[in-house]
C-alpha cells in the first residue's frame, strides 16, 4: 500500500489515473457497513457482500420483526463460515422516529399546492387528503411556516417518492399542511421529519429496549446504533441499560447525529459515545444544503482527534436502482475518506437496492483510491499537536510505532492487544499500511463458569479505519516474555503472507508488551 501512496497536493501523472485499480486481500483501509434486508439476506448475496468488503452488518429495527432479522442473521453466520470473513453486527434502534402509517399500502398521490392533514388518529385510512402518524404531540411541536419532510423509509430523496410540506395551521391535534411538490408515496411506512423541531419522544423507546434485551442479548451484538441521539445523557442512559444485560456491557454505542439538537450537543455526545454516525439524510433536512459539508468536516475532525470511529451515511443513493453511482456521489465517497471517515454506511443501497454486492464493491474501490492520496504526514502532525505533551505512555508508543513504520516503509504494523485499545490508538494516527490487531483472549469468570474474552474486541475493530483483527490462541498471554510471543508473531506473519500483505524482505513493525514494558520493534523478513 505504501509504495503507491500519493498526495493530492503533489502533481499526479495523468497516466497513473488510467492505471487499473489493483485488487488486494483488504479491499480498502476504510470500512463498509452494509444494511441487510429483502435484497441482501440470502446466504449467497451476503457471502458476496462479505467478499466485496462489508465488515459490519447493520440490522435496522425501524421495520420488520425480530424473527425476520433473526433469519437474516442466521444466513449471515452461514456466510461468515463459508467465506471465512469476520463480520460484526450492528443493531440500529428506532428511537424518536416519526412515521406515517399506511395500513392499506395503497399508493398515495399528493399534488403540489393542495393541502393534506396530518392526524395522530392511526385508525384513519391514509389518503391524498389525510395522513395518519404515530405521534400525538406534533400539533404542539410545530407552528405555521415550519417544514415537514415525508418519504419512503430509507428514502432516496427523489422528488417522485418524497414530499415537502409547509405547516399552514394547527387544528386541535391535527396539523394542516400545504404540499410543496407533486409526489407519490408507496408502501406501508414513511418516515416523517420535522425540520429543526424538538420531538418529545425518548431516544431509547420501550420497543427498542425490548428488542435489545431479547434479540440483542441472544446475538451478543457488537454495536448499538443509537438513533436520534440529542444529548450526552441519551448515551449514558443507553449504556446504563446495556450494563444490566450481561455480555452487552461490552457492546459499543455509536451515537447517530440526525438533527440540530444533536449537532448543538456534539462535543458532549462525542465524549460519552464509542463512535459517531453522521446521519446525513435527516441532517440534510435540518441543515441548509450549503452547511452539510461544513458539519461533516468539523465532526470528522473532532472524531479523529478523539480517536473514535466516525461513520458517514447516504453516499450512493442512486445505486439503489442503478449499477453505477453518479459522478457527484463517487466524489462524495472519496471526500468522506479524505475528510477522515472510518467507515461508509450503506442503507437503502444494500437493503432494498438492486445491486448490493456491486454497490459495496464500487464504494470499496473508491475508498481504496482515496486512501492512496490521504495526506498522512499532515494528519500525523496535526494529531500529535492536538494530543500535546506530555503524552500518555500508550499514546507515545502508538505514535512512535506509526512514525517508525512510515520511516522504514513497513508493509504492516502488528499489534498484540487484549482489550483492543492499543491497536485503536495506533489506528488513530492513520498509518499508510494496515494494522494487524492480534487479539489475545483473556480468561474470565462470572463465578459460575469460565470463558474467554476477545471475540468482542476483535469484531469491534472491524469499523475502525485500517484495523484488521485476528484472534490468537488463548493459551498465549499478551504480556508473555517467553517464546510463546514469537509463536504468536509467526502465526500473524503467516497470516500476512497468506493474505499477500507481507512478502519476503519486507519490514514489519511489531508493538507488544514484554513484562510491564511496551515495546516497538522493527523486523526484516527473510526469504
Amino acid at each position: 500500500m505504501h509504495s503507491s501512496h500519493l498526495l493530492l497536493e503533489e502533481p499526479i501523472r495523468m497516466v497513473s489515473i488510467l492505471e487499473p485499480s489493483k485488487a488486494s486481500f483488504f479491499p480498502a483501509m476504510t470500512k463498509i457497513v452494509g444494511t441487510l434486508g429483502p435484497k441482501s439476506r440470502s446466504v449467497d448475496v451476503i457471502s458476496g457482500c462479505l467478499k466485496a468488503g462489508m465488515s459490519v452488518a447493520r440490522f435496522d429495527f425501524s421495520w420488520h420483526d425480530p424473527e425476520y432479522h433473526q433469519e437474516t442473521l442466521e444466513n449471515l453466520k452461514a456466510a461468515i463460515k463459508l467465506t471465512k470473513k469476520l463480520c460484526a453486527v450492528m443493531l440500529d434502534t428506532v428511537g424518536a422516529e416519526l412515521q406515517v402509517v399506511n395500513k392499506s399500502e395503497k399508493a398515495i398521490s399528493l399534488e403540489a399546492d393542495a393541502t393534506v392533514v396530518l392526524t395522530p388518529d392511526e385508525g384513519q385510512e391514509a389518503s391524498s387528503n389525510l395522513l395518519p402518524i404515530n405521534f400525538d404531540g406534533l400539533s404542539k411541536a410545530v407552528k405555521k411556516g415550519d417544514t415537514i419532510f415525508i418519504g419512503q423509509y430509507l428514502f432516496t430523496g427523489s422528488e417522485t417518492t418524497s414530499v415537502w410540506l409547509e405547516v399552514s395551521e394547527v387544528q386541535g391535534n391535527d396539523v394542516v399542511c400545504v404540499i410543496k411538490n407533486t409526489a407519490t408515496l408507496t408502501g406501508a411506512l414513511f418516515t416523517l421529519h420535522a425540520s429543526q423541531i424538538r420531538i418529545e419522544l425518548p431516544t431509547l423507546s420501550d420497543k427498542d429496549k425490548e428488542v435489545i434485551s431479547t434479540w440483542g442479548v441472544q446475538n451478543k451484538i457488537d454495536f448499538l446504533s443509537l438513533s436520534y441521539t440529542r444529548h450526552a445523557e441519551d448515551v449514558c442512559h443507553a449504556r446504563e441499560f446495556l450494563s444490566k444485560l450481561g455480555d452487552l456491557s461490552q457492546t459499543q454505542i455509536f451515537a447517530k447525529i440526525e438533527n440540530i439538537e444533536g449537532l448543538n450537543h456534539f462535543d458532549e455526545i462525542l465524549q460519552k459515545a464509542d463512535g459517531i454516525i453522521l446521519s446525513r439524510g435527516n441532517l440534510g433536512i435540518d441543515l441548509p444544503p450549503e452547511k452539510v459539508f461544513l458539519f461533516q468536516k468539523a465532526a470528522l475532525y473532532k472524531c479523529n482527534m478523539a480517536g473514535k470511529p466516525a461513520v458517514v451515511t447516504r453516499v450512493v443513493d442512486s445505486m439503489t436502482d442503478n449499477l453505477r453511482p453518479t459522478r457527484a456521489e463517487a466524489t462524495d465517497v472519496a471526500n468522506a475518506v479524505l475528510d477522515g471517515s472510518d467507515a461508509i454506511l450503506l442503507g437503502a443501497e444494500t437493503l432494498r437496492g438492486l445491486y448490493p454486492i456491486e454497490t459495496i464493491s464500487t464504494v470499496g474501490r473508491i475508498c481504496a483510491e482515496a486512501d492512496k492520496v490521504f495526506n498522512q504526514d499532515l494528519y500525523f502532525k496535526k494529531t500529535v499537536k492536538y494530543v500535546g505533551e506530555p503524552m500518555t505512555h500508550l499514546e507515545s508508543i502508538a505514535s512512535s510505532a506509526v512514525r517508525a513504520a512510515i520511516k522504514v516503509k513497513a508493509s504492516v504494523i502488528i499489534c498484540f492487544t487484549s482489550s483492543g485499545r492499543a491497536a485503536r490508538l495506533i489506528a488513530k494516527y492513520r498509518p499508510t499500511m494496515p494494522v494487524l490487531s492480534v487479539v489475545i483472549p483473556r480468561l474470565k469468570s462470572n463465578q459460575l463458569k469460565w470463558s474467554f474474552s476477545g471475540a468482542f474486541e476483535a469484531r469491534q475493530s472491524l469499523i475502525v479505519r485500517g484495523l484488521f483483527p485476528m484472534l490468537a490462541d488463548p493459551r498465549h498471554a499478551a504480556e508473555s516474555t517467553s517464546a510463546t510471543n514469537e509463536s504468536v508473531l509467526k502465526v500473524a506473519l503467516d497470516y500476512g503472507k497468506a493474505s499477500g500483505i507481507v512478502k519476503p524482505h519486507d519490514r514489519v513493525v511489531v508493538c507488544q508488551k514484554v513484562g510491564d514494558a511496551s515495546v516497538v520493534k522493527i523486523i526484516e523478513l527473510e526469504d
